[in-house]
């Protein structure tokens, strides 16, 4: 689809940068929570889980609000290979962002561990209880992990590149909503 503008929407924007956070807050919780075993363990645990579904439920509306109002034309003297690329990255994040949390409430199912969003909500099962299974999830859901923080990682580069080296106003159309040009 077409955007109908040179900038992201408020609504756009707010769901980026929300997500943004997010994602880089669970990257750590994450992180975190299976490098200590300590009391902290448990309290991560129930921070990672209910943020995980929260993510899952932005995504499902950025997606909506992105084929409804489709995004801003990238700069017309843009090389191929980079079009190429940020379209490709794009759909990675999108992918990862649906796939992680999906994975992991997959795993925790697997695993036979109740998913508590929070007091008296839980979750049900999406997948039969199984310990292969939950153990082969566990690896996916790690190395995944991985790939969505290289991922999160070039997309921020190329973020700066676009404001930092080519100024052609990329990152302004997501964080301030300025028209590109």
């Amino acid at each position: 689809m077409k955007h109908p503008d040179q900038h992201f929407s408020v609504l756009q924007r707010l769901l980026h940068w929300s997500m943004a956070v997010l994602i880089v807050a669970m990257l750590f919780v994450g992180v975190g929570m299976v490098s200590t075993v300590s009391r902290l363990h448990e309290s991560l645990l129930a921070l990672h889980r209910p943020l995980g579904i929260a993510l899952l439920a932005l995504v499902i509306v950025r997606l909506a609000v992105r084929f409804k109002r489709g995004a801003p034309p990238l700069p017309a003297d843009l090389p191929v290979w980079q079009r190429v690329s940020a379209h490709a990255s794009h759909v990675a994040l999108y992918a990862l962002m649906i796939a992680m949390p999906l994975i992991g409430w997959s795993m925790l199912s697997a695993g036979g561990y109740p998913i508590v969003l929070f007091d008296g909500v839980h979750l049900p099962p999406v997948a039969p209880h199984d310990v292969t299974l939950y153990a082969w999830l566990r690896a996916a859901h790690t190395w995944l992990a991985m790939v969505l923080y290289a991922t999160v990682l070039l997309h921020l580069g190329a973020a700066l590149f676009h404001a930092l080296i080519r100024r052609d106003g990329v990152l302004a159309s997501m964080a301030r909503g300025r028209a590109r040009g």
